[in-house]
């Protein structure tokens, strides 16, 4: 369960010094370029600055990997799947084996589709990879007007996420000394897994609920205007970060349609 340990962000890091909310605006205009475009060619552009902005990020490329390897594998497997079971193979032969054939172009649609897909998460996960949740609330707070009960309510539910790791350990631990063990069957393996999974939900909810009534107990959201003690103010270069993820998007779809591999999400 490491994917549910957060990871630290760099504070001195010029990507995790921005404002929360810059990185999230940069993130979503980025996103809504990938999600409008088709072609390999635009979200290759933006995987390839994004990838050159990890050194400037303050998290480790390991750290990154080690709680977004789902993404690499979805990926990775939608690439894979969608060469495999198209419903033509397009162009000239790129490889064939007995009754497999796989077209360059299906292969191209793919690999396009793949990358598209390592794009979007990785514009996502270094947004909020290298935002502090408490930055992230204040900033919801202080410049969306966000309110309070639903900025730190969801402040609450990241801090967390590290426990349901060490719960998920300790249910482990606790069924291998009563012997409960799959062996090497799959069926059991899987009731296994249904029942361990069962039991974090129920210790989730428990553990949700009593900290619901506690934050209440303390005023939370009993008086619609609150103060901030940690102001998270809108600089010159958080501007600078929005600008350019736009500038991003744009040039990548224009450099797609200069070249003429551009391919819309609607009428494409």
């Amino acid at each position: 369960m490491k994917l549910l340990t957060p990871v630290v962000p760099d504070r001195s890091a010029p990507l995790g010094a921005a404002n929360p909310l810059a990185k999230l605006v940069a993130a979503l205009l980025l996103m809504v370029a990938l999600f409008a475009s088709l072609d390999g060619v635009t979200a290759g552009m933006i995987l390839v600055v994004l990838l050159g902005l990890l050194p400037v990020s303050g998290v480790s490329p390991g750290a990154l990997l080690g709680r977004s390897w789902l993404v690499l594998f979805a990926a990775v497997s939608v690439a894979v799947i969608n060469t495999l079971l198209a419903p033509a193979q397009l162009g000239p032969t790129l490889l064939e084996a007995g009754p497999i054939r796989i077209g360059a172009d299906t292969a191209l649609n793919g690999l396009a589709l793949g990358v598209r897909l390592l794009a979007i998460a990785l514009a996502g996960l270094l947004a909020l990879a290298t935002t502090d949740p408490v930055d992230l609330a204040d900033a919801l707070m202080q410049h969306w007007r966000v309110s309070p009960r639903f900025a730190l309510g969801a402040l609450a539910a990241l801090r967390l996420l590290p426990s349901f790791a060490v719960e998920w350990q300790t249910i482990g631990l606790a069924r291998r000394a009563r012997g409960i063990n799959a062996g090497r069957s799959p069926v059991a393996w899987l009731r296994l897994m249904g029942g361990r999974l069962l039991s974090l939900l129920v210790g989730g909810v428990r553990r949700a609920t009593r900290m619901a009534v506690a934050m209440e107990a303390r005023g939370l959201g009993s008086r619609p205007c609150r103060s901030a003690a940690r102001p998270q103010p809108m600089r010159a270069a958080d501007w600078a970060w929005i600008a350019g993820a736009l500038l991003l998007a744009v040039g990548a779809v224009a450099v797609s349609m200069l070249i003429g591999t551009w391919r819309p999400l609607v009428g494409g």
